[in-house]
């Protein structure tokens, strides 16, 4: 998947998760959800692998399930960035579920990608 289709499909997440869960997660517009997913794009790319590096012992501990968190706390701090009154979570507890969801669909989205290439 091509660093533009990430950014539309994450755009499109955060607009489709402000609308079925509004008391969770607040987004005030599409171009704000664009906003954050390149914030975040820019978060992942230079402070995710630090703290992914970091926290490595907990991750092997948890068998993986930190990373969720690292994924929320990445989340929290876009929010941050973005401003909470344009993009923001209503709980730390929130962003782990968003990361969980932003996860999935990622994963179902590059499968499906990859599934095409590979038909053609």
């Amino acid at each position: 998947m091509t660093y533009f289709q990430r950014l539309v499909v994450n755009t499109l997440t955060f607009i489709a998760l402000a609308v079925l869960l509004p008391g969770m997660v607040h987004v005030s517009s599409w171009l704000m959800a664009l906003v954050a997913s390149f914030v975040l794009s820019i978060l992942n790319g230079f402070v995710k692998p630090i703290l992914s590096l970091l926290s490595l012992p907990l991750t092997f501990l948890t068998l993986g399930l930190f990373s969720f968190v690292i994924n929320a706390a990445m989340l929290k701090l876009t929010s941050t960035f973005v401003g909470e009154m344009n993009f923001g979570f209503s709980s730390f507890g929130a962003a782990i579920m968003v990361a969980v969801i932003m996860s999935l669909v990622n994963m179902i989205v590059t499968e499906h990608n990859m599934q095409k290439y590979q038909d053609d």
